[in-house]
């Protein structure tokens, strides 16, 4: 039996692209929400869930820093996703025919000049993917969709103008988690992450003490948030990703540093490092 891979949105949704390029042979499993797709994958419906957690255009997807350190899943991998927005529609259609396009406000925000320049009507809709399949249940020539080349496959649409964000660089990252415990070997082939939560105790300059094991020691950081615990604005947690396995010596040197001036440490996963494209 194929896997199962728990996404949150519709079928065609760029979470959904990212589980088909991470599981190519996995059974898709649309989730309503992200609190859905980690429920999935706790209660065994789901093998593996992929998440977002980032995005170079608008920084962290807040919901999964507070869902996942509470979730009791683990991270096992990463995946960095290009986002391509792509102007969809009917089979047939051609770029004249088209006078309105559908989509999420985001992804029409991102295709401003694009939407400008051929005096498109703007409709807003709740997602990329949920429009994809509207357009094509409609049957109209004359209103198009942004999403995602995966949406089209999906919902058979045509690619009537591909790439057509304003920026570039768009690009989202996302996270691999299982119910399993499954850390990436120590010195293997390929860069490996750790990714951890923290609180620091309440002493004078504990977060500064804290990150000092982390620079003495050269291990590089390449991530760190803090979100509030319950709403309380004196107590903070902190999320990290790191370049390095616990088990080497100066992760481990590090971690030890960190031990003097937290009273809570948990890691969420150890697992491959993505390549960016």
């Amino acid at each position: 039996m194929p896997l199962k891979i728990a996404f949150q949105g519709e079928p065609g949704a760029f979470s959904h692209s990212a589980a088909h390029a991470l599981f190519p042979k996995g059974e898709a499993v649309p989730c309503l929400t992200f609190e859905d797709t980690l429920q999935a994958v706790r209660a065994g419906t789901a093998d593996f869930g992929v998440v977002p957690v980032e995005n170079s255009l608008y920084g962290r997807i807040t919901d999964i820093y507070h869902l996942l350190p509470e979730s009791g899943l683990f991270i096992t991998g990463e995946h960095f996703l290009r986002i391509e927005m792509n102007l969809l529609g009917l089979p047939g259609a051609t770029l004249k025919d088209i006078k309105s396009v559908q989509s999420l406000s985001v992804a029409l925000g991102q295709c401003r000049k694009f939407i400008r320049k051929h005096k498109l009507k703007t409709i807003n809709a709740i997602d990329t993917a949920g429009s994809a399949r509207e357009i094509a249940e409609k049957g109209d020539k004359s209103v198009g969709a942004i999403a995602s080349r995966f949406a089209a496959e999906v919902y058979g649409l045509d690619v009537i103008a591909p790439n057509i964000e304003d920026a570039a660089h768009n690009t989202t990252r996302f996270l691999v988690v299982s119910r399993d415990k499954k850390e990436a070997k120590a010195g293997g082939k390929g860069k490996v992450k750790t990714t951890f939560v923290f609180r620091v105790r309440n002493v004078p300059a504990a977060l500064f003490k804290a990150m000092g094991g982390f620079a003495t020691n050269g291990v590089n950081m390449t991530k760190l948030e803090s979100y509030m615990i319950d709403g309380s604005f004196t107590a903070t947690q902190f999320y990290a990703d790191i370049e390095g396995h616990p088990s080497d010596r100066s992760v481990q040197l590090a971690f030890e540093e960190l031990g003097f001036f937290t009273d809570h440490f948990h890691v969420l996963g150890v697992y491959p490092a993505g390549k960016m494209d």
